[in-house]
């Protein structure tokens, strides 16, 4: 993340300057973002999730996310070709950028009929977006950073500002843990989209088919994935597992982990880019 502007700039300039920058435009997208999905909120809790302004509230927030992330891959693009770099893999290399992924899905979720769930994911990721911006960025750019009294000649700026501590301490305290709760519901929304696919709702089937790959490459790709769907499974096995449980329901669980395991092994993305390292999401 770019640092804010100099300190030695007045006020005025100084947020020209920050509002000026792709970043901000980054910033900003995720802050639309958010107030959509309040907004969104409120007509789902008055029950006028099909209202115009609802529908529009959904679309606007998918078209920020679009945005956000889109700026992440243009920059990513930018920067490699700045130094002649290429993806490992190819094509499928590319698209093993979770940035890319969460690009493409939020195109998808754009023009497919509504499903609710599907913001959560990209709420939650906004919110911590948006803290970590406004703590690095915009009170710094306020409310500049000071060298302490009698330092040495080179000695960083020291943030004194109590709101950015404050940002700072839940950034990390909460993050991990959300992150667990964004794959559990990415799983979660797997279900949902299964379900809407058994009873043949509008293009179900499509989306359940592009949301099984993503899913899949997020398991590739995220440790926190894994863990949900460890958990699960543990779960489940505890659940079959129990004295009383038809044989029936344990042969079908087992049938259902042997092909979980067997699409993953066939869609093992490594065999295809020579084992390369896929890039991690980092924004």
């Amino acid at each position: 993340m770019a640092p804010p502007p100099s300190a030695n700039l007045p006020l005025g300039e100084r947020i020209i300057a920050l509002v000026k920058t792709l970043q901000f435009a980054w910033f900003s997208g995720h802050l639309v973002l958010l107030l959509c999905i309040f907004r969104y909120t409120l007509s789902l809790i008055t029950l006028n999730y099909a209202s115009r302004w609802a529908r529009f509230t959904y679309r606007t927030a998918f078209v920020s996310a679009a945005l956000t992330y889109g700026i992440v891959v243009y920059k990513t693009w930018r920067a490699r070709q700045k130094v002649g770099a290429k993806y490992p893999g190819g094509a499928i290399g590319y698209l093993s950028d979770e940035n890319v992924q969460y690009l493409a899905m939020a195109l998808v979720w754009l023009v497919f009929p509504q499903y609710t769930f599907a913001l959560l994911p990209y709420g939650i990721y906004s919110v911590f977006h948006v803290a970590t911006y406004t703590r690095n960025n915009v009170i710094p750019t306020i409310q500049p950073n000071k060298v302490p009294a009698g330092a040495s000649p080179g000695t960083k700026p020291q943030s004194t500002n109590p709101i950015a501590e404050a940002i700072g301490n839940f950034v990390k305290q909460y993050y991990d843990a959300s992150m667990s709760i964004v794959s559990g519901m990415e799983i979660l929304l797997w279900v949902r989209l299964f379900l809407a696919a058994v009873f043949f709702q509008r293009r179900s089937w499509w989306l359940l088919g592009i949301y099984t790959a993503f899913l899949r490459t997020r398991f590739a790709q995220s440790s926190h994935v894994q863990d949900s769907f460890r958990i699960l499974e543990s779960r489940v096995d505890s659940l079959v597992g129990a004295q009383g449980t038809p044989p029936a329901a344990r042969s079908v669980w087992d049938g259902v982990k042997n092909g979980t395991r067997q699409f993953h092994d066939v869609t093992d993305l490594s065999k295809y880019t020579n084992g390369s390292a896929v890039p991690k999401k980092t924004s």
